[in-house]
């Protein structure tokens, strides 16, 4: 943390074609080396195949119901007190939550085998959307264990 000054998050522009925030913010995190033009067009086909595979009228709705299907609401974080060492369970912040949701999504969708990209992560928001595969599995055993070591909540500060 800064002693200086407070930080301030900086203002994010939308999407140029749903005018979501949250579509810019996947594509920015999905962009490797800079090329933002290869995500948005990888992200604007797989919402395409992944919207026709679910049968949605609206890409967009899907999408976030799938984003929030996947994201966290408790994580576990280490404490050191007394010599012992802690996993302490605590609520995620909601921006954590999508950026962990986020991340799971993409981290997965690349390491699908023999597939790109784009089909890779058509089947990826195809199984949060439907609350099965990998990003959900993973969601799973991060509330598992917080909930394994409830009995450390109260060294929560």
């Amino acid at each position: 943390m800064s002693r200086r000054r407070r930080v301030f998050k900086r203002r994010r522009e939308p999407d140029p074609v749903y005018q979501s925030f949250v579509i810019s913010k996947f594509v920015n995190k999905m962009m490797i080396g800079g090329k933002k033009s290869v995500a948005r067009g990888l992200f604007y086909q797989a919402l395409q195949d992944f919207a026709a595979k679910v049968k949605a009228e609206d890409p967009l709705q899907a999408f976030e119901q799938a984003l929030e299907n996947a994201k966290p609401s408790l994580e576990v974080k280490t404490r050191r007190i007394g010599g012992a060492n802690y996993q302490v369970p605590v609520e995620i912040p909601s921006d954590r939550r999508a950026a962990l949701a986020m991340q799971w999504i993409i981290n997965f969708s690349r390491a699908k085998p023999g597939r790109g990209m784009k089909e890779a992560l058509a089947a990826e928001l195809t199984d949060c959307f439907n609350n099965q595969g990998s990003t959900i599995k993973k969601k799973d055993d991060t509330h598992r264990m917080a909930e394994a070591n409830k009995a450390f909540a109260h060294y929560k500060w």
